[in-house]
């Protein structure tokens, strides 16, 4: 405790001198703490658009042919059989939905919206994408079967054609056929490329089908099925590929006319690089430590020319060696972790500065204000260390001085 009261004393008596001295560690503690949280701010912007499209969720569509290594484009569409089989016959699987593409103008009075996505899906679509209906409700079983005329509105579709008004009931025209409005999807804002997944508009894969596709088109354009458990993914992949190689007579060796594409390994692999990134950023930051770390120990050298005469009347009275190696490392950890908690402090402001900045200025950016507590620990106690090692040959220097020639020194 005396040698901490010493070390605050010593500091103190020189107060400029100590916070330039710091200001090394400062800027080191902050720009580790900014950007490690920023990295994880990105990482959890990712897994947060991607549980956005869907819990688990694998993609099943076409493939494409080849003919002399010359790409030939899409080979036929998948059927409801091989949607019905994949739900029924994979364990692995908790729900599927066939998708039917298709495009129009939305109108209602004096009002009309193209929507980015038009798609035609079974009943398990909002289980699928984990999505749920915010007014009204989804189209049944029933629907699907009889191609009922009825759609559900993404939160933009229903902004742009109602506005103000109530659009459940309500009529909407696509290509002069009547839908009804049964339902309003609960809002989701942009995904992870700031396109606006709310710009959509649903409807029964059959009546799509049926009214828009076209009456020659009997199958469907993808399979988004929904794993049990992100720990079953590849089981349920696995169980995929096998049943459709099956169902369509793909002999050993053949290429697959289907394509399966998990959108989990994307998110582990964006996420792989955002955390590569943030690991690099930091070291470069780290690098500003370092640089702290020289300075304290520059400073800790003047300090003991400086303080030469105090040194050899402390160890005339009876201190040792060991306490002025104490003293003066003890100051040099303290000058560290002082600036890796003003650093911190300053880290955490910056890292939401800086989130709040992106989200202002990015179109469809949400990312989260993610603080780095860990990061923040791991820094001070680096700090600490940095203190450490570079006040230990200026203490160690003045542990070493002769009193007597110390009591002579001017």
């Amino acid at each position: 405790m005396i040698t901490l009261q010493l070390a605050f004393r010593a500091l103190a008596k020189n107060r400029l001198r100590a916070g330039l001295t710091v200001l090394g560690v400062v800027i080191g503690i902050a720009a580790v703490t900014t950007l490690v949280s920023i990295g994880q701010s990105a990482a959890a912007m990712i897994r947060g658009q991607f549980a956005a499209i869907g819990t688990n969720v694998i993609v099943v569509v076409p493939g494409t042919g080849e003919r002399g290594g010359v790409r030939l484009g899409p080979l036929p569409p998948h059927n409801q059989g091989d949607v019905d089989a994949i739900a029924a016959e994979c364990p692995a699987v908790l729900a599927t939905t066939p998708l039917v593409a298709a495009l129009g103008q939305a109108i209602h009075g004096g009002t009309n919206w193209s929507p980015k996505e038009m798609f035609g899906v079974g009943v398990d679509f909002l289980t699928v994408r984990s999505w749920r209906v915010q007014r009204g409700e989804f189209f049944t079983e029933r629907d699907v079967a009889s191609a009922e005329k009825v759609c559900v509105l993404g939160h933009t579709v229903a902004a742009r054609l109602f506005q103000t008004a109530a659009p459940l009931g309500a009529i909407v025209r696509i290509r002069n056929i009547p839908f009804r409005v049964v339902g309003v999807l609960e809002r989701k804002g942009a995904n992870i490329v700031g396109d606006d997944q709310d710009d959509i508009l649903l409807m029964p894969y059959s009546t799509a089908r049926k009214r828009l596709v076209g009456t020659g088109f009997k199958g469907v354009h993808a399979i988004l099925v929904s794993a049990r458990a992100t720990e079953t993914m590849h089981v349920a992949e696995r169980e995929i590929r096998h049943l459709l190689a099956d169902r369509h007579r793909i002999a050993p060796g053949q290429p697959a006319d289907f394509r399966v594409q998990n959108t989990t390994e994307i998110a582990k692999a964006l996420g792989v690089v955002t955390g590569v990134m943030t690991a690099m950023l930091a070291a470069i930051a780290g690098v500003s430590l370092l640089v702290g770390g020289v300075g304290i120990m520059n400073i800790m050298l003047v300090s003991v020319t400086e303080r030469t005469r105090e040194i050899g009347l402390r160890m005339a009275l009876g201190a040792t060696g060991r306490d002025i190696l104490r003293q003066f490392l003890v100051e040099a950890v303290l000058l560290a972790a002082l600036g890796g908690a003003v650093g911190f402090a300053l880290g955490v402001a910056g890292a939401a500065g800086l989130t709040l900045l992106i989200n202002a200025y990015s179109s469809g950016a949400d990312w989260p204000i993610v603080v780095s507590v860990p990061a923040g620990i791991l820094a001070i106690g680096f700090a600490a260390v940095v203190g450490v090692f570079f006040g230990w040959y200026p203490a160690r220097r003045a542990a070493r001085l002769d009193p007597i020639e110390a009591l002579r020194y001017e």
